[in-house]
C-alpha cells in the first residue's frame, strides 16, 4: 500500500501547521494506533511539527509570549500570530543543521538558539516582506517590525533574565538587583530605549501585569520614587495599570446602572483586579497626592467604593424581594410583619439576591482597599439579624400551623445559603441545624439542594 502523495503531504503540511498545540496531540492520539502507510506518513508529519515547535519555542523563548495578546487586555507589545511561523521558517532553514541542538539541554542549545534570534533580526531588517508582507496589518506593520527587530536584538539579555523573574519579583539580594539592573544597562547599551524594551519583553511573561511594578522599581535605586518614574519611559508600565484601572472601573459602574442582573464573574475578576493593582501601587510607589498617578489613584477609589456602596444598597433590597415579608393581624388592631409564604424558592428574585449575596460575600478583601469596610460589616450584621429572623419566624408557623411544610423548608434553605454566601457560616449553620429538628433533616438538604 502506497503512503501519502507529494499533494497530499503538502496540503497536510500546512494544516498542521495552523494547527493549536492541543489539536496536535489530539490527532496524534488519534492516528496513533491506525495501520497502513498514509498512517505511517502522518505521524511522521505529526512528528516533525511537534518537534520543529519544540525547536521554535527554545529559540523565541524570550518573545514567544509577545505573539498573542494579553489576557487581562493591558496594552502591550505585540505580533501578528502569523508573523511567527514565518519568521521561524526563515530564521531556522540559515543552518538547519543546528536545529538538533535545540533538543539537548546542557547549555548548547543557548547557543543556538540566540545565534538563530540574531538571524532572524537580519532577516526582519534585509527582508521584511518574507516575514511580513505588506498586506497583513499594514496599521501597525512599520512599528511592528521595528519593535520585532529591537526585541530579537534584545532576546539574549532577555533569555538570561527569564529564569531569575521570579527572584526579582520576590526578596531579591544585592548581588541578584546588581544583576538585573547590569542587564538593565546593557539593554541601554545596545538601543537608546533598550532597557523599557527589555522590561516589555519580561512584561510579557507575567500573567499579573501588576507584578511588573516589582522590577520597574528594582531596576534603579530612585525607581521607587514617583518624580523618577513620571520622567522615564518605564513610567508607561504605570500609565497602564491605571488606564487597566479606570477601564474596569468604568464597566464596574456600567453593570451597577444596568441592574446587576448578568453574569457576576467578569464583576468580580474586575473588582479583585482593581484590588490587587491599587494595593501594589500602596506598596512599591510613593504617589504624591497632587501628583496625576496620585489624582488617578484616588478618584478611582472614590468610585470603586460609591459602586460598593450602590452594591450593598441592591443587596439589602433583592433580600427583601427574594424572600418578602407581609403583614397581618393578630388581634384587633394590632399588625405584624411575617414571612410571605407564597413567594417562590426560585426565580428572577431569588437569583438576583443570589448572585449580588455571592458578590457581597467575595469583597471582603476589596472593601478594605477602598475604604468601603465600614458598609459592608453593617450590612452583614443587618443581614445575619434578618436572616435568622426570617429562618426563626418560619420555623414557628411550621410548628404553630398546618402549612405547607416542603415549601416553608425550602424558604429557610434560601435564607440559610445567603447567610453562607455572605460567609456567616455559623449563623447558617444554626439555622439549618433548627430547620433539621423542625422537619427532617432530609427534606432540609433536598430543599437546600434545589435553592442553591
Amino acid at each position: 500500500m502506497s503512503g501519502l502523495s507529494t499533494a497530499h503531504s503538502v496540503a497536510l503540511a500546512a494544516l498542521l501547521a495552523r494547527c493549536s498545540e492541543a489539536m496536535l496531540k489530539s490527532v496524534s492520539t488519534t492516528v496513533s494506533g491506525l495501520p497502513g502507510e498514509k498512517a505511517n506518513d502522518l505521524r511522521r508529519m505529526l512528528a516533525e511539527e511537534m518537534t520543529d515547535r519544540r525547536r521554535r519555542a527554545v529559540a523565541f523563548a524570550p518573545i514567544l509570549p509577545m505573539f498573542a495578546e494579553r489576557a487581562d487586555g493591558i496594552p502591550a507589545t505585540t505580533f501578528p500570530p502569523d508573523v511567527l511561523a514565518r519568521l521561524w521558517k526563515a530564521a531556522s532553514g540559515r543552518e538547519p543543521q543546528l536545529l538538533p541542538r535545540l533538543d539537548e539541554d546542557e547549555g548548547g542549545e543557548i547557543i543556538v538558539a540566540n545565534r538563530i534570534c540574531q538571524a532572524a533580526a537580519s532577516i526582519v531588517r534585509d527582508r521584511p516582506d518574507l516575514v511580513w508582507p505588506e498586506a497583513s496589518r499594514p496599521d501597525i506593520r512599520d512599528k511592528g517590525l521595528e519593535d520585532l527587530v529591537i526585541s530579537l536584538d534584545l532576546a539574549h539579555l532577555a533569555r538570561r533574565a527569564l529564569p531569575l523573574i521570579d527572584v526579582w519579583l520576590k526578596r531579591p539580594d544585592g548581588d541578584q538587583l546588581a544583576e538585573l539592573r547590569l542587564m538593565v544597562k546593557d539593554g541601554s547599551g545596545i538601543h537608546a530605549d533598550g532597557a523599557w524594551r527589555l522590561v516589555e519583553i519580561l512584561f510579557a511573561h507575567l500573567a499579573d501585569a501588576v507584578l511588573v511594578l516589582r522590577i520597574l522599581t528594582r531596576t534603579s535605586g530612585a525607581a521607587d520614587r514617583i518624580g523618577f518614574l513620571s520622567v522615564s519611559e518605564m513610567g508607561e508600565f504605570v500609565e497602564r495599570l491605571l488606564n487597566g484601572v479606570s477601564q474596569r472601573v468604568e464597566r464596574l459602574t456600567a453593570w451597577a446602572t444596568a441592574g446587576g442582573k448578568d453574569d457576576i464573574a467578569p464583576v468580580m475578576a474586575d473588582l479583585d483586579w482593581c484590588a490587587n493593582v491599587l494595593a501594589e501601587l500602596d506598596v512599591t510607589l510613593t504617589l504624591e497626592p497632587d501628583s496625576p498617578w496620585g489624582m488617578s489613584v484616588r478618584e478611582s477609589r472614590l468610585a470603586v467604593a460609591a459602586w460598593m456602596t450602590t452594591l450593598y444598597r441592591k443587596a439589602d433590597k433583592a433580600v427583601d424581594a427574594a424572600l418578602p415579608m407581609t403583614r397581618v393581624q393578630t388581634s384587633g388592631r394590632m399588625t405584624r410583619q411575617v414571612p410571605d409564604l407564597s413567594a417562590p424558592a426560585r426565580g428572577e428574585a431569588a437569583e438576583t439576591a443570589f448572585a449580588l449575596m455571592k458578590l457581597v460575600g467575595v469583597t471582603r478583601g476589596a472593601a478594605s482597599t477602598f475604604g468601603a469596610e465600614a458598609g459592608r460589616k453593617a450590612l452583614m450584621d443587618e443581614l445575619v439579624e434578618r436572616l435568622t429572623s426570617y429562618a426563626d419566624q418560619i420555623l414557628g408557623v411550621i410548628n404553630d400551623e398546618a402549612t405547607d411544610r416542603n415549601h416553608a423548608l425550602a424558604l429557610i434553605a434560601v435564607a440559610a445559603r445567603y447567610l453562607e454566601l455572605i460567609e456567616a457560616k455559623e449563623a447558617a449553620k444554626t439555622v439549618r441545624r433548627r430547620a433539621a429538628v423542625a422537619g427532617g433533616s432530609a427534606v432540609t438538604a433536598g430543599a437546600s439542594s434545589a435553592a442553591a
